[in-house]
């Protein structure tokens, strides 16, 4: 075996390892320069791009400014100005020291800069690791970086460079992200392959970062959003949270902030998601801004050269606080339904009044619409389950006889009063400014899945013993996954034992649910718990909801079933009354409100 000497690696050869790690993309580029203007106090700060910054990009600000001599030390490795209290207690963006010489490395990089009560700038220039300069020049207060042919000197990162489109849209998120964490800074980004975005300053208090989110995320996101704002043990979270009924296909719009520092930390967008678990459609995601605030001396932000991930020091704390913060604001949010549902039904009202999209067929009124009339059989006990507790002025507002006066005095309510059922499936209520349409199964759902998560919270619920055991026939896996849950299932009133391989015998139900399809509730809760206890991720109260939810959806007032007046406006002051009601317990709207303005305009009278 050969003999091998161990030598010091080239400064330039450093550099460019660094850049492996610090500059992936030209949107890294840009982060690592907003980054140092906003730690230079910068309030308006401009990006330039060609290529998708790939060929050439730059930001100026109008920050503090840089010194010729700063502008030497900015360039060397492990030059800082933002370590003044060490590692224990960051409270830059930047503390490295190692963005401005790995670019250098890689691309040709031109810094000038001048500081704010300088008479004259200077500039320095760094070409794939050569320096030269500095020397005056002439330019703003602030600095001004220019970086072209990124990645030139190292051909071989060039390969893995993605089209300009997506390396576009790949800082359109970086300057997004960072515009969110400095309301009060001003951000205007262009080039060639885009389109402007400009974010006007807004103030630094609450109001200020509201109006920045809708600047960046769009009025139709606060328009539909919750305000958090919790605080325990030195840590406080705030920001705005969706309603469970506005949504996105992935968590590209989730941003998370701990002291203005952009993160994607898993713990913290695994929390907003638990905390709505049993209130979004599965596979869709709550669009959400939370800026976290806490002692840097309890957070490590020096866990990667990206300075994307963070390490709490308890991160249960935070964790908990996120969850317990986010359901809560649910719950307080009241009756409120996403102004998305009406804007696509108005949207297909509009395209269905085209000539093309009418029906040839004339329309049969009698087909589409009925008055409510007597309850079917079922309903009776469901009602008097859960809607029978309500109070007397909640339950007698119904029309039986015909007063005006009181369907008046109903209209005054969120959801109005009941005016009538379509298909038997759907409750028309008004308000005195709308019309509402309730979807009875999905509010009703809600309404039991509520009610049972309330009732195991006091004590076990009450069983109706069967006569004769029901025997369910299950996979030997479900019937394992079944029997080894009994326990919890019997707090919920299910008595079931195994009976025999591949079967379980039922000896009671929930009274609560009434008379239910006893089969395929056990087959359902089977097929959930042996879904989720593959993984071991079903934990006690993971199975208490998840148990619920799935009863819930069993025992509700099914699509189909006609409705008495008094029922239907039953079930709407219910609604009123129960927190996460907008949506059913698996992410489904249960109403849409139409405003009578929208409707004026569907009809020209407006």
């Amino acid at each position: 075996m050969l003999a091998m000497n161990i030598r010091r690696l080239d400064e330039n050869i450093v550099n460019q390892i660094a850049a492996g790690e610090v500059v992936e993309r030209p949107a890294s580029v840009v982060k690592e320069l907003i980054e140092n203007a906003l730690d230079a106090g910068a309030t308006r700060i401009e990006i330039l791009t060609t290529a998708g910054g790939k060929s050439y990009l730059s930001v100026v600000d109008n920050g503090h400014g840089m010194s010729e001599t700063d502008l030497q030390l900015a360039i060397a490795r492990h030059c800082t100005s933002k370590l003044e209290q060490g590692l224990d207690a960051i409270a830059s963006l930047g503390f490295r020291g190692e963005a401005l010489p790995s670019i250098g490395s890689v691309a040709k990089l031109s810094i000038a800069s001048r500081l704010h009560d300088g008479d004259d700038g200077s500039s320095i220039n760094v070409d794939g690791g050569r320096v030269s300069g500095p020397k005056p020049a002439p330019c703003n207060p602030g600095t001004h970086v220019e970086v072209r042919d990124l990645f030139y000197a190292t051909p071989a990162r060039l390969k893995f460079m993605k089209s300009e489109r997506a390396e576009s849209t790949a800082i359109n998120d970086v300057v997004r992200r960072l515009a969110l964490a400095a309301p009060a800074t001003s951000f205007a980004l262009s080039g060639t392959e885009r389109r402007i975005l400009d974010y006007p300053a807004c103030s630094a208090d609450a109001d200020g970062r509201k109006r920045r989110i809708g600047q960046v995320l769009g009025q139709e996101f606060t328009d539909n959003a919750l305000a958090l704002n919790v605080e325990r043990d030195g840590v406080s979270i705030s920001g705005l949270i969706s309603l469970p009924s506005f949504h996105r296909g992935s968590a590209s719009h989730q941003f998370a902030y701990v002291n203005g520092r952009p993160i994607k930390d898993r713990q913290v967008l695994g929390a907003l998601r638990a905390a709505y678990s049993d209130s979004l459609v599965r596979d869709r995601y709550p669009v959400a801004v939370l800026f976290i605030d806490i002692d840097p001396a309890l957070v490590d932000v020096n866990v990667h050269p990206a300075k994307a991930d963070v390490r709490f020091r308890d991160p249960g704390l935070v964790r908990g606080l996120l969850v317990s913060g986010v359901r809560h604001a649910l719950q307080q949010s009241g009756v409120r339904g996403s102004t998305a549902a009406t804007e696509a039904m108005v949207n297909a009202f509009q395209s269905g009044n085209r000539p093309e999209n009418r029906p040839a067929a004339p329309f049969d009124p009698g087909q589409s619409w009925q008055r409510p009339l007597e309850p079917t059989t079922g309903f009776e006990e469901i009602a008097q389950a859960h809607l029978g507790d309500l109070p007397p002025q909640s339950r007698d507002i119904s029309n039986p006889t015909g007063s005006t006066a009181i369907d008046t005095q109903a209209q005054e309510f969120p959801l109005g009063a009941a005016r009538a059922q379509i298909h038997d499936t759907y409750i028309v209520s008004q308000t005195e400014k709308s019309v509402v349409i309730v979807d009875q199964h999905a509010a009703h759902e809600r309404l039991v899945f509520e009610a049972l998560k309330s009732a195991m919270e006091n004590k076990n619920l009450a069983s109706q013993m069967l006569l004769v055991p029901d025997i369910v026939d299950l996979n030997e896996d479900e019937m394992q996954a079944v029997v080894e849950q009994s326990a919890t299932l019997e707090k919920f009133g299910l008595l079931v034992e195994g009976f025999g391989p591949g079967a379980v015998a039922v000896r009671g139900v929930p009274a609560i649910l009434g008379d239910t399809d006893t089969h395929g509730l056990v087959r359902d809760l089977a097929a959930d718990l042996l879904e989720n206890s593959a993984d071991g991720a079903l934990r006690l109260k993971g199975l208490i909801e998840k148990v619920a939810s799935t009863m819930a959806c069993h025992g509700s007032v099914r699509a189909g079933r006609r409705m008495r007046h008094e029922e239907m406006n039953a079930l709407l002051r219910q609604m009123e009354e129960t927190p996460g009601s907008g949506t059913c317990n698996h992410g489904r709207p249960t109403f849409i409100e139409l405003d009578l303005a929208d409707i004026e305009k569907l009809f020209g009278r407006r």
